[in-house]
């Protein structure tokens, strides 16, 4: 009886046609990757059943993308460093007006279409919890985690915890001990 691994093997990572791939990247084979020319992923990542990842986009390393995860990168979406994405987290770098200026939808020509694009940023060590939507121009500080079922839009400053609909602070997150344990991390695999 033959084992069947659910990620990609290393063979079959390289002929995705990624535009970088890096070391130790785990690809469920149930995950959808669209406009792969434009992906960027860095060493030590995990992406897992049933994501879509399309478009500009640029994971870092040590980056996970649980299952059911969304990151539409018409705008551009980076990932850095040691970032990561709970399950059902959509992320959004384009989107349409809903305000009743303009068609909507991709079935539409652009030219009656309103399509708003902006970078998602989400810097070193940051989380997002489940069921998240996070929309274009959004950046989400080193160190900040986001709470489950949260709305980001604009610029959430570094090491705190937000939440909410829209995402408010809550409150401070350790800093010192997740750069003491990077650095640990490092040390270890020198």
């Amino acid at each position: 009886m033959q084992l069947i691994n659910s990620f990609y093997n290393l063979d079959e990572l390289s002929e995705l046609g990624l535009k970088k791939i890096g070391k130790n990247v785990k690809i469920s084979r149930k995950a959808s990757l669209y406009k792969v020319e434009d992906i960027t992923i860095g060493d030590n990542v995990r992406i897992d059943d049933f994501c879509i990842i399309s478009g500009n986009i640029i994971i870092g390393s040590y980056v996970h993308v649980a299952a059911y995860a969304a990151l539409f990168g018409g705008g551009g979406i980076i990932m850095e460093n040691f970032s990561g994405i709970s399950s059902r987290v959509s992320i959004y770098s384009t989107s349409d007006d809903y305000l009743g200026n303009a068609l909507t939808g991709p079935t539409i020509p652009d030219k009656y279409r309103k399509i708003r694009k902006g970078p998602v940023i989400l810097r070193k060590h940051s989380l997002v919890g489940s069921g998240s939507v996070i929309l274009p121009d959004t950046e989400i500080g080193i160190g900040s985690a986001v709470g489950a079922i949260s709305l980001v839009k604009g610029k959430i400053p570094a090491w705190g915890v937000y939440s909410g609909i829209p995402a408010r602070f809550m409150k401070k997150r350790n800093s010192a001990n997740i750069l003491k344990y990077e650095e640990e991390l490092f040390k270890e695999f020198k």
